[in-house]
């Protein structure tokens, strides 16, 4: 039952220590070794969507051979040693403390000015900021925290508790390394999807693979943050049942297959409505509306959300090790 420990051990080290920018954190590296692939593979005499789905069996491949053989290099040590890298493993793969941090700049910001405001929001969402009124970036923020609480938190949680679920038969020293080994090859995908993923000229066809996989790695722990983030909604000074009754109303009020869940429970939770128009390099997209506008955006609502999706969190991470522990008992 080593998995509980470190995945303990590895949240706690995600709030105290959050991604140090003199650290060479595996997300960055993971990112310079899929577009060193994407230049690789795109000279081959094969189509752009092969290319792309070429580059994810090699950033895959080499994500998984790197982290297994460090985890096995260590395992050759005292057991202490083994825990504490795939702790530290598990750690690099949770984004909390560095999702709120960023949150919480804009919030100070837009007490000091709006421009400033924008470019700290810019450094969250992918939009064009340069033009947002208050209220806009309130609510960029907003979508921003509720999204990347599934991409950042739940789901790195997620696949970790699955690969350590799929590893009990092979007996106790194996769940937490596989968990490790999981949740980082979950976030080489999401790496991958944050590159490529745009649907613009460069990347429509090259990026099919990874957004699809994406889409697929995210498809549960989406709607699991969904409906944390609606048990959450109390403890943030939201109504559970308007943000259930959001969440089964606009949970499909996006482009993506997932990220309209947690936006949309945590617009219900807040009483906010999310989306509507927004630029993209430049050009104009109309998004489906999320949630009712029953009160303006506020400054405090950035705080609301990044509370919400803290204690929308720790349910998650309730869940996972409470599945892990049902899972043993059967297994035992």
């Amino acid at each position: 039952m080593s998995f509980l420990p470190v995945l303990l051990a590895a949240c706690l080290l995600d709030l105290l220590l959050g991604d140090p920018r003199w650290f060479p954190h595996p997300v960055r590296l993971i990112g310079w070794f899929a577009a060193r692939m994407e230049h690789v593979t795109r000279r081959l005499p094969i189509s752009e969507r092969s290319s792309g789905s070429l580059t994810v069996l090699l950033v895959l491949l080499a994500t998984g051979g790197i982290s297994a053989t460090l985890l096995a290099l260590l395992a050759q040590g005292p057991k202490l040693l083994l825990l504490a890298g795939t702790a530290f493993m598990l750690y690099t793969t949770i984004a909390a403390r560095d999702l709120l941090r960023h949150a919480l700049h804009v919030h100070a910001a837009l007490d000091e000015s709006l421009e400033k405001a924008r470019q700290q929001v810019g450094l969250l969402v992918g939009r064009d900021t340069a033009q947002l009124d208050a209220p806009a970036v309130i609510r960029a923020c907003v979508e921003s925290v509720a999204e990347n609480m599934s991409d950042g938190i739940t789901a790195p949680l997620f696949w970790a508790a699955t690969g350590a679920v799929l590893a009990l038969p092979a007996g106790a020293d194996w769940p937490a390394a596989c968990a490790a080994l999981a949740a980082m090859l979950y976030k080489a995908v999401s790496t991958m999807d944050s590159m490529f993923g745009y649907k613009n000229e460069q990347y429509l066809h090259f990026g099919f693979c990874p957004a699809r996989l994406d889409d697929l790695a995210n498809f549960l722990p989406a709607r699991i943050s969904g409906f944390a983030l609606v048990l959450a909604a109390p403890f943030s000074g939201g109504s559970l049942r308007a943000a259930w009754r959001i969440l089964r109303r606009d949970c499909r009020n996006h482009a993506s297959p997932n990220s309209g869940w947690p936006e949309a429970a945590a617009a219900g939770a807040l009483g906010l409505q999310l989306g509507g128009a927004a630029s993209y390099f430049g050009t104009i997209v109309s998004k489906p509306l999320i949630g009712d506008p029953l009160v303006p955006p506020e400054r405090r609502h950035i705080l609301r959300v990044c509370r919400l999706a803290l204690t929308a969190a720790l349910f998650c991470l309730l869940l996972f090790a409470g599945i892990f522990l049902l899972a043993g008992m059967f297994c035992g």
